[in-house]
């Protein structure tokens, strides 16, 4: 993999166990409360696909509603395709070439307006970003530990342990992993809620900072703020994010 020489950036890399896990709520739901303590704290999504601005349904838009953050979505996620496809072939549909020093470089005006970011990636850790790197190439460059967002119900231990495990491979720091219900009914009556935490503790070695409900308003900051405080360990999460400022 290229090396871009990434000047480092204060913040935490949201990542997930996949696409659809609930990137953006957890990453709404902790800049919100960061914010609401008066923390200068910006949100960043490198690339994002599936969706155009005029949508409304952009993972950016929907993290500066969420927030309040007084930015145009252009600025938070630099690079946007409409083509539902991964981002390296969503931009060379459009014609557009992915690089990691083009990504990188993207961030720099909202690393320079924020203390810290939260930055959330696309799928999981193994997404061709571009011809030549993954989104854990683009962790790396950056050099933000993780924050693993992953499905609180059946078959999570399998995904959660996994891309804790490449991660560990590539060296890339991890504060901790976050279980989150989304919109699936499935986990009214799933079995495995109660020992998923549990079991992925134990194998991972990673802590697992809480569980988070399905939250049915995600665009009230209100909202986000009371459960992220009520159900994550916010504490040990703000703790990373703002460390070294």
């Amino acid at each position: 993999m290229n090396q871009t020489n990434a000047q480092p950036i204060r913040g935490l890399f949201v990542t997930g166990t996949d696409t659809g896990v609930g990137k953006t709520v957890v990453t709404a739901a902790i800049a919100a409360a960061l914010r609401a303590e008066g923390r200068n704290v910006g949100v960043w999504k490198p690339v994002q696909s599936g969706s155009t601005f005029g949508s409304g349904r952009t993972d950016a838009q929907q993290l500066l509603k969420s927030t309040g953050i007084d930015e145009l979505p252009e600025a938070v996620a630099p690079f946007s395709f409409a083509a539902p496809l991964t981002p390296l072939l969503a931009a060379r549909e459009a014609g557009v070439t992915l690089t990691l020093e083009k990504l990188i470089a993207s961030g720099g005006p909202l690393a320079k307006r924020y203390d810290a970011l939260l930055v959330e990636g696309a799928g999981g850790v193994a997404v061709p970003l571009a011809e030549d790197a993954l989104v854990a190439d683009l962790m790396a460059e950056l050099r933000l530990p993780a924050l693993i967002v992953a499905r609180s119900g059946l078959g999570t231990i399998n995904h959660t342990l996994l891309t804790v495990s490449y991660l560990k491979l590539r060296l890339i720091s991890i504060v901790g992993i976050i279980l989150n219900d989304g919109e699936s009914a499935e986990t009214h009556d799933d079995p495995s809620l109660s020992t998923n935490a549990e079991l992925i503790e134990h194998y991972s070695r990673i802590p697992v900072l809480g569980r988070l409900p399905r939250i049915h308003a995600p665009e009230d900051t209100n909202t986000l703020v009371h459960t992220v405080r009520q159900h994550i360990q916010f504490a040990l999460v703000k703790e990373a994010l703002l460390a070294g400022n």
